[in-house]
């Protein structure tokens, strides 16, 4: 990949987020370093509402449905192109990618982390007051997240699982749910510590790796520092690509899968928390997105996914405001990921995938159970949205 001149039918990230951003030139923010999975944004004000009940409201089904085809006879754009028939970004480019956490590296992580003991717990690092940075007696760390309510670890469990679907589970660090149990071998260790931490016997937590050396991420525009101008966007050109570097092309392919998973798990406590705070904070999109961490090789980590699923679908009436606006915002896509949600769209199949993976790779499922109907229902809801989005954006390119 480069950034050469793409083709006329080449789209780019077209926005329209309710006069709520404004264009620009694409450009990042200087990151500032944190230590390790400790969130970049700092204490979110919003944080109140997450107890906050609200009854998730149905969607109304757009007519005229349009199946996507993921692949067809145009002939590729230019090799020099960041976009490929108009909505997919390059190979070329997906091929600079880093990696992220690989299938393999993941798994041996989590089978070690599951036979491990916790041999000591620290305050800091790991988010809310009630969490804690484990030192494993296999020398890895991780960060134990005791949530709220049963729900928000549930939501991070599942919200991993949907990412392996989605095949995007490699920007999200390996997690494993356990089960405190003060008299059991894994804990035996730190039974003190567990006394201090007013954590319930029997609650189940989750492990995550510890990750070294993140830095925190800037949105970069259109989300970034010039949103809440109340400009209303024009829908930018696949020209406004041309002159990024490498490595901010790089990003924005992990970006349009962030925002495409945060639609579809209902996530608002990332880029939509940041939005959220525009009306009391102008300066908020130029500083940290919450939970969001850069690692030393440019991958994107999306960390602490609590709010997905579960939680995100009982306030959709809050969230989804800022949610759809995001995900309009975004009209080039890996291919993998399109591919992905159309069959998730053509075999209606998305809770029954999720439900088959968590089952098969989390141990401790029924400890916390599975999406009800109601949500299973909404997340095959938003996969056909997000099928109908893409279909849109393909047919804008076409007309180019």
């Amino acid at each position: 990949g480069g950034t050469g001149g793409p083709s006329a039918r080449a789209a780019a990230l077209s926005v329209a987020v309710g006069g709520r951003l404004s264009p620009g030139r694409w450009g990042w923010g200087r990151s500032s370093p944190v230590r390790g999975e400790s969130g970049g944004g700092g204490q979110k004000t919003f944080r109140t509402l997450l107890a906050v009940p609200a009854a998730a409201t149905d969607r109304e089904e757009r007519d005229g449905e349009e199946r996507l085809a993921v692949t067809d006879s145009q002939p590729p754009a230019d090799a020099a192109s960041p976009v490929e028939r108009g909505i997919f970004w390059s190979r070329e480019l997906e091929e600079q990618v880093p990696p992220g956490f690989a299938a393999e590296e993941a798994a041996a992580w989590l089978a070690a982390a599951r036979a491990a003991r916790v041999a000591s717990l620290e305050r800091g690092g790991c988010g809310r007051s009630s969490n804690r940075l484990a030192r494993l007696s296999d020398g890895s760390r991780a960060c134990v997240r005791y949530g709220i309510n049963p729900e928000q670890i549930q939501g991070e469990a599942l919200s991993y699982h949907l990412a392996g679907v989605l095949g995007m589970q490699e920007r999200l660090p390996p997690m494993a749910l356990a089960l405190v149990e003060a008299r059991g071998r894994q804990w035996e260790p730190v039974r003190e510590e567990l006394r201090g931490s007013h954590w319930a016997e029997g609650a189940v937590v989750s492990l995550t790796r510890w990750v070294d050396n993140l830095t925190a991420v800037v949105a970069p525009a259109p989300w970034g520092a010039e949103a809440g101008a109340g400009r209303r966007l024009q829908p930018l050109s696949a020209g406004e690509l041309v002159g990024l570097s490498p490595s901010q092309l790089v990003e924005l392919v992990q970006w349009s899968d962030l925002i495409l998973f945060d639609y579809l798990t209902a996530n608002f406590d990332r880029l939509v928390s940041n939005l959220f705070s525009l009306q009391w904070d102008p300066r908020v999109m130029r500083r940290a997105t919450s939970n969001l961490l850069r690692a030393p090789d440019g991958g994107l980590v999306f960390m602490d996914n609590e709010a997905g699923l579960v939680h995100g679908y009982r306030l959709l009436s809050m969230w989804d405001p800022y949610n759809e606006p995001l995900l309009r915002s975004v009209c080039v896509f890996r291919e993998g990921t399109a591919r992905r949600v159309a069959e998730l769209h053509r075999r209606r199949s998305a809770a029954a995938e999720l439900r088959r993976r968590y089952r098969a790779r989390e141990p401790l499922w029924a400890r916390l159970g599975f999406l009800s109907e109601r949500q299973a229902e909404l997340l095959q809801a938003r996969v056909d949205f997000v099928h109908r989005h893409i279909a849109h954006c393909r047919a804008q390119a076409a007309v180019l």
